[in-house]
């Protein structure tokens, strides 16, 4: 049995190891940043998932596999908000290769938005002419 779990951990180790491997090799190569951060994204947590796995069943301890598997739940919710984030503001920054795009569902949201005044805007030359007059 123990060389049994040795091997389930070695296994696991390594898959999760080549995951991250694979998220590196793609942040390399792929050519735009939407593919780049899919790349960095998707393998990241489920290499993370297999590496705390083999961890687990390495240290045969329960009480590690709560601080594991909190580790593993901010990965898996921090890993996709900000890919989110970082893909919006790289299409706003015209760094996303718009031409690659299927169908490109944020472009008349961003229209809208870019074209709408803001709201709350102060007018600084209103406002230091009111100061000079006084």
């Amino acid at each position: 049995m123990e060389m049994f779990l040795d091997i389930l951990v070695a296994v696991l180790l390594i898959l999760g190891c080549l995951m991250s491997l694979i998220a590196g090799i793609g942040l390399l190569t792929f050519p735009d940043m939407l593919t780049r951060m899919h790349a960095a994204t998707k393998p990241q947590v489920l290499g993370f998932l297999l590496i705390f796995a083999g961890l687990a069943i390495h240290l045969r301890s329960w009480a590690v596999v709560p601080l594991l598997l909190l580790a593993w739940g901010m990965q898996l919710l921090t890993a996709p908000v900000s890919a989110h984030m970082i893909g919006r503001s790289g299409y706003r920054t015209k760094h996303a290769a718009k031409d690659s795009l299927y169908a490109d569902e944020l472009k008349q949201i961003v229209d809208k938005v870019s074209s709408t005044p803001a709201t709350g805007a102060i007018d600084v030359s209103s406002k230091q002419a009111e100061k000079t007059e006084d």
